[in-house]
This record gives C-alpha cells, sequence and structure tokens, in this order.
C-alpha cells in the first residue's frame, strides 16, 4: 500500500511510517463478504492478493456485478464510504484474499496530520470518478466484445478465477454470448 501512496503523492518516509499503526490486516476466504447491502461501509481495503467483486441484486432478483478489483487495487463501498449511508452493494472475495484494511477513523487521523495525506484522498477519489465515468461510457460506446477485450488486456491473468456468470454480469451480456467472444479472443 505504501508503494501506490507514494506512487500519487510525493510522501517523505514518516509521513508513510503513519501508516503502520493505522494499517490492520485480514483474509477473507473464497465466498467470504466484506461489505453487504444495507451496511454503512467504514473502511478501505488495499488488496494484497486475491480477487474481489462488488455486485447488487436487481429488481428482478438477479446478482449484476458492478466491479472487481484486483491485487495492488483499493475497494470499497465508496458512495457508502463517503456519505457514511447504507451500501448498496455486497463485496465478496471471489478467491482466498488478503487485504491491507484502512478504517474511517484512520484515515481521517492522516489527513488531519497533513497536506500530502489530504492531497492523496483527492487524487485517489479522482481516479475512482474517472474510472466510473470510464465503465458508464464503455456500455454507451462499446460492443460486449470490445468491453471483454479490454478487461483482457488489463487483466488476463484473473480472468480465468472469475465465474463465467460474473464476467457476464459485469459487461452486459449473456453467458452464453460471453462464452462465444472468449473463444474468438482466445
Amino acid at each position: 500500500m505504501k508503494a501506490v501512496f507514494q506512487s500519487i503523492q510525493d510522501f517523505t518516509e514518516d509521513e508513510l511510517n503513519l501508516l503502520d499503526d493505522l494499517i490492520t490486516f485480514r483474509k477473507l476466504k473464497k465466498g467470504d463478504f466484506l461489505q453487504k447491502e444495507n451496511q454503512v461501509c467504514n473502511e478501505i481495503v488495499f488488496i494484497k492478493k486475491g480477487i474481489l467483486r462488488s455486485f447488487f441484486i436487481n429488481h428482478k432478483g438477479d446478482e449484476i456485478t458492478n466491479c472487481f478489483a484486483f491485487e495492488n487495487e483499493f475497494m470499497a463501498s465508496f458512495a457508502s464510504f463517503i456519505t457514511e449511508e447504507r451500501a448498496e452493494e455486497n463485496i465478496q472475495a471471489l478467491t482466498d484474499t488478503e487485504v491491507q484494511v484502512l478504517s474511517r477513523k484512520s484515515l481521517e487521523k492522516l489527513y488531519q496530520s497533513g497536506y500530502n495525506w489530504q492531497e492523496t484522498g483527492r487524487k485517489l477519489t479522482e481516479i475512482e470518478f474517472v474510472n466510473l465515468n470510464k465503465r458508464m461510457i464503455s456500455f454507451q460506446k462499446l460492443s460486449g466484445k470490445q468491453r471483454y477485450e479490454e478487461l483482457f488486456q488489463q487483466h488476463q491473468k484473473y480472468l480465468q478465477l472469475i465465474p463465467l456468470q460474473y464476467l457476464a454480469s459485469y459487461l452486459g451480456i449473456t453467458p452464453r454470448h460471453l462464452s462465444r467472444i472468449r473463444k474468438a479472443v482466445l
């Protein structure tokens, strides 16, 4: 996590060492929930190992995958974390997963410690907004095949670990259509 923060902002060693007393570690087994719908999200995690999936249940009762997070990425129910309102989604481990956890209280301590941490929070928020915007636009501009190819280019080593129905839901296509796309791409 320190390396990611350092890549975003030029921290002193003392500033980065503040994390040592604020980060906790957690292991999730495949299928465990990090966050459940209707609970307030009070932590952001950094994935050291594994894959997390964010999903919600739509009006028909179907699970809709809206996000995957992989090693060296952050994950949270960001809207719930920011607003302190109940989360609309669940976050579940797709593989055995190890995370570093930063609680809301710990993040506030970092923000209070100085400008660099405040600036890092702003930059991470901007990155999340841009990623969300890109995903929204991809559904309006790209075909399911193009969305799969993009995901394949960015996260090829993980795709075989994600169940077909979750991947298809994330791409907004049927599992059958995804099978045809995978055969064409591979």
